[in-house]
C-alpha cells in the first residue's frame, strides 16, 4: 500500500534516508522551539525505522510523530492511510474547493476541528473547575468518553483511538488516587476503571504485546472486585482467556473461561455466552473434542437463557451477539479438524453476518477472523482456489488493522496450506508466500 506519507515524501525527493533526513531536522528543530522542547533536536531516526516508515506501515513513535505532523501538516492517521490517486486535500481544509466559491465541506470540516479542540478545552477547563471535589461533569465527561471508546474499539484501527484510551484511563485513576470522590463516585469510578483497562488490555493484546495486555487485565479485575460487579469480574476472566488463547496457550486459556464461569455464577448477560464460547475455543486449540462439544452445547443453552445486562447495552466489546457466537462456534470445530457441508454453510453464514459494516455488532477483526475459519474449511475439502477467495480480503486490510487475532488466523491458513495435498501448486505457493510476508506486518503502535 502507497500511503500518503509516501507519495508526500516522493514528491519532496525525500524517499531516500539522508533526504529525509535533513527535513526531519529541520522539522525537529522548529518544533523543538515552539513548544520548549528541546528534547526532539536530537531525533534521528535510523534507517531501519524509517524504512519500516516508508515501505512497512508502522506507525512511529511519539515524539516522531510530532515531528512528522509538524513537518508535513497532515495527522498521522492520514499520513499512514492509502494515498489519493487525484490532487491532495488541503491538510487543514480537507479536500481543494473545484470552484472559487468556498467548499461548505471543507469549511464545515474546519468547523469540526475547531470545535473539537474547544471541547477538549472546555473539558479540562470544567474538570479543572471541580477539583475541590469531584461533581456530576466530571464524572458525566468520563462516562461519555468510555462510552465513545466502547463503542468505537471493534470499528476503527487501535493507533485512531489509543490515545484517547490511555489518557481517559489517566484521568479515571488519578480521580480514584485524588480520595475526593463520596462512596457512590468511587464505584461508578472503579466500573469505568475497569472499562477502560479492560480496553488497555486488548488494545496491547492487538499490537502483539500479551506481557502487558495481561498486567492491564489484571488492573481491570481489581477494579471489578472494587465494584463489587460480577458481570465486569467475568468480563476480565473472559479477556485473560482471550489474551492466553491468542498467544497458544490453551491450557491457560481454558483455566480462566472456566474460572470465570465458576466464580460468577447466576449471571444473565451474554458474557456468560461468552464465557462458554471462550472454553470451547480453548478446548479446541488443545484437541479435545469432548470438552469443546460440551462447551459449544453449554454456550447453547446458555443463549436461550439470555436477559441482556448493563454491559449488552454498552455495546462493543462488552457484547457477544449471536454474530460473533457463530464466528466462535466455527472456529472451535475449525481447530479440531473438522470440515463437512454443514461446517461450511456455517462458515459462509458467520462471513456474511459481518458483512453490513454499518450493523451495530459490526467488527473488522471478528469479519476477518471468520473469513480466515472460511478460507480453512475450504482447504480442509481441497478447494485451495476458494480458500485464497475466501482470506483476500484479510490480506488487503491495512498494517494499522493486523492486530493479533488477525495475524494469527492468517498464520493458521498459511500452516494448513503447508500440510494441503496441493501445497505445491502455484496458487498455494503465492499465497503461502504472501501470508509470510503479512505477518511480519502486524500492527505498531507509537509509544
Amino acid at each position: 500500500m502507497r500511503t500518503l506519507f509516501r507519495r508526500l515524501l516522493e514528491e519532496q525527493q525525500a524517499t531516500e534516508h539522508r533526504a529525509f533526513l535533513r527535513h526531519f531536522k529541520v522539522a525537529a528543530g522548529a518544533l523543538a522551539e515552539l513548544e520548549g522542547d528541546p528534547g526532539l533536536k536530537s531525533l534521528e531516526p535510523a534507517l531501519s525505522t524509517f524504512q519500516a516508515w516508508l515501505y512497512n506501515g508502522r506507525f512511529p513513535q511519539r515524539d516522531a510523530r510530532r515531528v512528522i505532523r509538524h513537518w508535513l501538516g497532515y495527522s498521522i492517521e492520514e499520513l499512514w492511510s492509502p494515498a489519493p490517486d487525484g490532487p491532495l486535500p488541503d491538510p487543514l481544509l480537507g479536500p481543494a474547493p473545484t470552484t472559487g466559491r468556498p467548499d461548505s465541506g471543507a469549511v464545515l470540516h474546519e468547523m469540526r476541528r475547531t470545535a473539537d479542540m474547544a471541547a477538549k478545552r472546555a473539558r479540562d477547563f470544567a474538570m479543572g473547575a471541580e477539583r475541590g471535589h469531584i461533581g456530576p461533569e466530571t464524572l458525566g465527561f468520563l462516562r461519555d468518553r468510555v462510552e465513545t471508546i466502547v463503542t468505537r474499539y471493534p470499528r476503527v484501527p487501535l493507533p485512531a483511538i489509543w490515545d484517547e484510551i490511555a489518557e481517559a484511563q489517566d484521568d479515571c485513576f488519578r480521580l480514584i488516587d485524588s480520595g475526593r470522590a463520596r462512596p457512590s463516585q468511587t464505584r461508578e469510578l472503579h466500573v469505568l476503571a475497569t472499562l477502560l483497562s479492560f480496553h488497555m488490555a486488548k488494545g496491547c493484546h492487538d499490537m502483539g504485546d500479551p506481557q502487558n495486555a495481561m498486567i492491564q487485565a489484571r488492573a481491570a479485575g481489581v477494579c471489578a472486585q472494587q465494584a463489587e460487579h460480577p458481570g465486569l469480574v467475568a468480563l476480565t476472566f473472559g479477556l485473560k482467556s482471550l489474551i492466553t488463547y491468542w498467544s497458544g496457550k490453551g491450557a491457560e486459556a481454558l483455566h480462566y473461561a472456566r474460572q470465570g464461569a465458576a466464580e460468577c455464577p447466576g449471571l444473565h448477560g451474554t458474557v456468560a455466552v461468552w464465557l462458554a464460547g471462550l472454553e470451547a475455543r480453548a478446548a479446541a486449540l488443545l484437541g479435545d473434542e469432548e470438552a469443546t462439544r460440551a462447551a459449544i452445547q453449554r454456550a447453547e443453552e446458555l443463549r436461550g437463557r439470555v436477559q441482556h445486562d448493563d454491559l449488552d447495552h454498552l455495546g462493543g466489546l462488552l457484547t457477544f451477539p449471536e454474530s460473533k457466537h457463530l464466528y466462535y462456534s466455527v472456529e472451535s470445530e475449525v481447530l479440531l479438524g473438522n470440515s463437512n457441508a454443514r461446517i461450511a454453510a456455517l462458515a459462509e453464514e458467520a462471513v456474511q453476518r459481518f458483512s453490513d459494516s454499518e450493523a451495530a455488532d459490526w467488527a473488522f477483526g471478528d469479519l476477518a477472523g471468520a473469513q480466515c475459519n472460511l478460507a480453512l474449511t475450504r482447504l480442509y475439502s481441497g478447494e485451495v482456489d476458494g480458500a485464497a477467495e475466501a482470506i483476500r480480503p484479510v490480506l488487503d486490510l491495512a498494517p494499522a488493522h493486523r492486530n493479533r487475532g488477525i495475524v494469527v488466523s492468517a498464520d493458521r491458513v498459511g500452516a494448513a496450506l503447508l500440510r494441503d495435498p496441493a501445497r505445491n501448486a502455484a496458487t498455494a505457493r503465492d499465497l503461502r508466500a504472501e501470508i509470510e510476508a503479512y505477518s511480519p506486518s502486524r500492527l505498531a503502535l507509537p509509544r
